[in-house]
């Protein structure tokens, strides 16, 4: 199936690693041009490199997206270098353990700043060239919104503040055929979740415990998964699809977990 992506430009941020490098070269794959925002140049050009070496369009731009100046930054960037934005995937963030316990007031305003305030700043900055395009925004949340999960109120209050701004920013902007949608992963595969598993002081044990628990072939979710998905709302294929909070979890957040 051709989902039209040929030359349009997508930023894609924390797009170096994981769910976003799945999606970052899947943009490019499709004929899309990838553009990596995130915080380490190395990491940024690593994917680049590779795009590049698979036949594929990519640039990086290194911001540290917790800055709002960062944020008008990459957008300018991506404006001046290619004329025009297509697609803004927010993905990056990162679960950082601040805990109404643990945590303090302090740590917990840190935490929605650098896990949701770019979230809102990249698309504040770049809805002029999405109006031009009629582009559309797709967040990446995560299950915790929905689940919770214990010692991580910055990170749940901001993944459930980015399904309440995905249904507002869709309705928002109806009037310029912007849509905005969510995807939701639950138990991906990635190396940040590689780390944690290893951390732990009997990580097979643990990793075998969550697995039993996706009920959808009991295994984990690729980053690929996410990017089919993802790349799906970017294209014009779903061009009905607005205002949508879609899970691709194997049924981890809403089935039975005990189905055996």
């Amino acid at each position: 199936m051709d989902l039209g992506l040929k030359d349009k430009v997508f930023i894609v941020t924390g797009g170096a690693k994981g769910i976003g490098e799945a999606i970052s070269k899947l943009i490019a794959a499709e004929g899309g041009i990838t553009v990596v925002a995130g915080r380490s140049t190395e990491d940024n050009n690593k994917t680049v490199e590779a795009i590049i070496a698979a036949g594929g369009q990519a640039v990086e731009v290194t911001a540290e997206l917790g800055e709002p100046d960062a944020c008008k930054r990459v957008i300018e960037f991506t404006a001046q270098r290619f004329g025009r934005i297509d697609g803004l995937v927010n993905n990056a963030g990162v679960n950082d353990g601040v805990g109404l316990e643990s945590g303090s007031p302090e740590k917990f305003m840190a935490s929605l700043q650098k896990n949701i305030s770019h979230y809102y700043n990249l698309a504040h900055y770049a809805l002029p060239y999405l109006k031009q395009t009629k582009g559309n925004i797709v967040n990446i949340g995560s299950k915790v919104a929905d689940t919770g999960q214990g010692n991580t109120s910055g990170y749940a209050a901001s993944k459930g503040g980015i399904n309440a701004l995905t249904r507002e920013w869709a309705v928002e902007l109806l009037p310029y055929g912007i849509r905005v949608n969510t995807v939701i992963p639950a138990e991906v595969w990635t190396p940040l979740y590689e780390t944690w598993i290893n951390s732990l002081p009997n990580p097979e044990e643990k990793l075998a415990a969550i697995v039993a628990k996706i009920p959808y072939e009991r295994r984990m979710t690729t980053s690929e998964e996410i990017a089919n998905m993802t790349v799906f709302l970017l294209s014009g294929v779903s061009s009905h699809t607005t205002g949508q909070i879609v899970y691709v979890d194997g049924g981890y957040t809403h089935l039975d977990r005990s189905i055996s």
